[in-house]
């Protein structure tokens, strides 16, 4: 009957031992300069090194040219602690698993004042020493703290944290760590060559992946797989049957099709992975890492075999043509869509169904390279006189106050614009798939409003959110800082409780769809942001009474509201050339009890200057306009900040508010009226 592999090879000397040369080395520091601890914890993932090293520092400290560094392998407690060797009595092994009481301690506490039989240590390795229970680290405490000078303990752990601090305070703790993939692959080449096996291409990277860092357990799947094989030959076919993994070949036909949108071929394949038996998880899985493979093979171009070693030369070169069919974004996108697949399908009931939803969404992200994403056809300029009818992203009745003014009445011009551009509101700028060179803040804000519609067919709450928000500084290319002017919005956007539905989760898909960049944020308060929708709608107080008539004898005239765009209230103009004391004209004055402008007229005053207005009416200091000049307009607004303002609205009424519209249709009333925003809004 043969040995298993770990043990075959188990190391003999901390030289031999891979991976762990930030333990290995002070150790046999300190065994050079005869620095050595009473007590020591080694932890770490199981399988990585940590009895082997403790029975290693045991063959050093009892070694009979020791204390040393590298034992001599000759003396009678090198051979008795060898491989081969049977086991020394003055090195004692405990499993706390099972022998981890109150009793036991006692036992073990007793054994050590004896001195040892033969050599020059009593060693005790306590291996699962997260087993012992608190009473029995407790039994144990005063002779690890002050052991006899002939006693040393070991304790071997994979949760440290689970031994009582009193123990773990008096130790010298070392980590060990999973070996890296690189090295580990290296040393099982070098185990199959001295073991007179062939090993397939593409076969030890399957087993160093399936060991996960473990010696132990990769030396055990490899013995696995060659006590399996016919011929001292392991098949890539029969390792990729007795790991579990997908065959590369079924990838490279996944790849194929996401890569040329073909439906049909990607269903057949992942059929066959049912049909076959295959674990749905571990399929995911596989594509995950194939995916991963083109991203770092794409980035890394000819450079690609430093990185992804072990992989043979005919499977890079095919991935080489599989990255090229993808652009960077589209492979990026993909990649995020199999991921939360994979965290999606973790204790699903139907995992098939979670499956080939996955391939679905990744046939849509995906595009092949060079490919512009599909536009939004555009109709000639000559038509564009009369506007076609547009679909918008969510139903909504057409808002009354955004209605023409009714003849006669004055209303504001807005922005100038082409006399050929309709009154509807204008598509949004659609990119190109790829920039020029990298992302600079001008072509962010170019592109700004379409990334909003985007957000705005995704998810509604989102585009709440981030509608007032201003790009306003780009760093290194990918760090976007945004403006808030509400600190509620700022929050919103920072909260993180589901990574794959967050507000910025979809305002970064939406600029990555439409620039290719995945950018990371930064949130500021403050800013020039555009005006609130809801601010602009409310109507002034000014606007609910006549306009003054210098004519003593006033006419009655019926009240009419002005629309949207006439919504903001305007200061009447100075007049420079009126310099006497006579009433200024042009004031519509009232008295009102408690008010400031009875006090003014009792003072005396002469000034010509119209009287004060309230603090909620006054325009901020640095618009003041000069004495001489007129007050100027209120800026115009266009008809889509109006649209985007009816938008806005509507969203809040639904997704904030809960509530609904009594009708859909349109309804044309008599006089426009907009609620007043509320002031948390």
């Amino acid at each position: 009957m043969a040995t298993a592999l770990y043990r075959r090879y188990r190391p003999e000397t901390f030289a031999e031992l891979i991976g762990q040369s930030h333990v290995t080395d002070p150790l046999r520091a300190a065994l050079r300069s005869d620095r050595v601890n009473h007590a020591y914890l080694f932890s770490g993932p199981r399988g990585c090194g940590k009895t082997t090293s403790a029975r290693i520092l045991a063959r050093c400290l009892n070694c009979a040219e020791g204390p040393t560094d590298t034992p001599c392998g000759v003396c009678p407690s090198c051979v008795e602690l060898s491989r081969a060797g049977g086991g020394s009595l003055d090195v004692v092994e405990i499993d706390a698993a099972s022998h981890g009481g109150v009793d036991d301690a006692r036992d073990l506490r007793e054994r050590a004042v004896f001195a040892p039989a033969r050599d020059r240590y009593k060693i005790f390795i306590i291996d699962e020493a997260h087993m012992v229970t608190s009473g029995g680290f407790n039994a144990l405490l005063k002779i690890v703290e002050e052991p006899p000078e002939h006693i040393k303990f070991i304790f071997a752990t994979t949760e440290p944290e689970k031994v009582i601090g009193t123990i773990r305070s008096r130790t010298h703790h070392y980590p060990f760590r999973l070996v890296p993939p690189a090295q580990l692959l290296d040393y099982v080449a070098e185990l199959s060559a001295s073991e007179g096996v062939t090993i397939a291409p593409g076969v030890l990277p399957l087993v160093v992946r399936a060991g996960g860092g473990s010696v132990r357990d990769t030396l055990s799947l490899l013995d696995q797989l060659i006590a399996g094989s016919d011929a001292d030959t392991v098949t890539y076919e029969r390792a990729v049957a007795l790991l579990g993994y997908t065959h590369g070949s079924l990838l490279d036909e996944v790849v194929s099709a996401i890569a040329a949108r073909d439906a049909n071929a990607a269903f057949h394949a992942v059929d066959r992975v049912i049909q076959t038996g295959q674990d749905p998880r571990r399929f995911v899985d596989d594509l995950l890492e194939r995916l991963r493979d083109l991203i770092v093979v794409q980035a890394t171009a000819g450079d690609a075999g430093d990185v992804l070693r072990g992989i043979p030369a005919d499977d890079l070169a095919r991935m080489h043509e599989h990255a090229a069919l993808f652009a960077p974004a589209d492979l990026s996108k993909a990649a995020d869509v199999v991921n939360r697949a994979l965290t999606e399908m973790t204790g699903a009931t139907s995992p098939r169904l979670h499956l080939e939803l996955m391939m679905a969404r990744v046939l849509v992200t995906a595009s092949p390279s060079g490919a512009v994403p599909v536009a939004r056809t555009t109709a000639p300029a000559a038509a564009q006189t009369t506007p076609a009818p547009a679909a918008p992203a969510t139903p909504a009745p057409v808002a009354a106050s955004a209605a023409p003014a009714p003849a006669g009445e004055p209303v504001a011009e807005p922005a100038p614009a082409p006399a050929s551009e309709p009154a509807a509101e204008p598509a949004p700028v659609e990119p190109p798939a790829a920039l020029a060179g990298p992302l600079t803040l001008d072509a962010l804000r170019k592109t700004w409003p379409a990334i909003l519609e985007r957000i705005q067919s995704e998810k509604m709450s989102a585009w709440t959110v981030v509608y007032l928000a201003e790009p306003v500084e780009l760093e290194d290319g990918d760090v976007l800082t945004l403006a808030f002017t509400s600190e509620s919005d700022a929050n919103r956007f920072k909260e993180r409780t589901s990574p794959a539905d967050s507000v910025s989760e979809h305002v970064r898909n939406a600029i990555q769809h439409h620039l290719g960049v995945r950018v990371k944020f930064k949130v500021r308060l403050g800013g020039a942001p555009r005006p609130a929708p809801s601010a602009a709608s409310a109507p002034a107080p000014s606007e609910t009474a006549p306009p003054a008539d210098p004519d003593p004898a006033p006419q009655a005239e019926p009240v009419t509201l002005a629309p949207i765009v006439e919504s903001a209230p305007q200061r009447p103009a100075k007049t420079a050339s009126t310099t006497t004391t006579a009433p200024v004209t042009g004031w519509n004055v009232v008295a009102i009890p408690g008010s400031a402008a009875p006090a003014a007229e009792a003072s005396g005053s002469t000034d010509d200057e119209p009287p004060a207005l309230d603090d909620a009416d006054a325009p901020p200091a640095d618009d003041e306009p000069a004495d001489d000049l007129p007050s100027p307009p209120p800026p115009p607004v266009h008809p889509a900040e109006a649209a985007g303002r009816q938008r806005y609205g509507e969203s809040v009424v639904r997704e904030v508010l809960g509530a609904r519209f009594i009708g859909e249709e349109i309804i044309e009333p008599a006089v426009s009226l907009t609620p007043a925003p509320r002031e948390d809004d």
